[in-house]
């Protein structure tokens, strides 16, 4: 996808005066694009907006749905807000970074799995909880149900969440 392109399509959508609303739409197209927002897609959308790289950089690293940096094949999210750490979140963190052999914050050697903290993934009654790939949530998890689940996301086979599905 040509930034360029997109960024004609997207900036057209808001008045002259209006153009920095398209920021976070280039966002997501260059990170569409590349896996992640690169510097060189930040200098691209800046030179677009008329903005510095250090404010587009703002921007994208206030967002947690932006990558700074390139993520694994499947990123997993482990909720530890207040309902899944009273519930065991820390427990199933614990274990998982065990398993994976990673810190969260960080990708296994194979690029597989990116393992991410998340603050709250909005399903309380379902903690503690894990997010694979920012759409399917599994929960509630033991630890061991935690890194069963892990286990079939890094060998690529991510199953599809059941809304009454309960793992142990």
């Amino acid at each position: 996808m040509d930034l360029e392109q997109a960024a004609e399509e997207i900036t057209g959508r808001y008045p002259a005066n209006g153009r920095r609303a398209a920021l976070i739409p280039l966002l997501h197209a260059a990170q569409e694009r590349d896996g992640y927002v690169t510097d060189t897609a930040m200098e691209e959308i800046g030179q677009i907006l008329g903005l510095t790289s250090a404010e587009v950089l703002s921007v994208a690293s206030f967002y947690t749905m932006f990558h700074l940096k390139p993520k694994g094949e499947h990123v997993v999210g482990i909720c530890h807000n207040m309902a899944c750490a009273l519930n065991g979140a820390e427990r199933v963190i614990a274990a998982v970074e065990g398993h994976l052999g990673i810190e969260c914050g960080h990708t296994t050697p194979d690029g597989k799995v990116t393992l991410e903290r998340h603050e709250c993934l909005a399903a309380c009654d379902k903690a503690p909880m894990i997010q694979v790939d920012y759409d399917q949530m599994f929960g509630p998890l033991s630890p061991e149900a935690a890194v069963e689940l892990v286990g079939k996301v890094a060998r690529g086979d991510v199953p599809e969440a059941q809304p009454s599905e309960a793992a142990s």
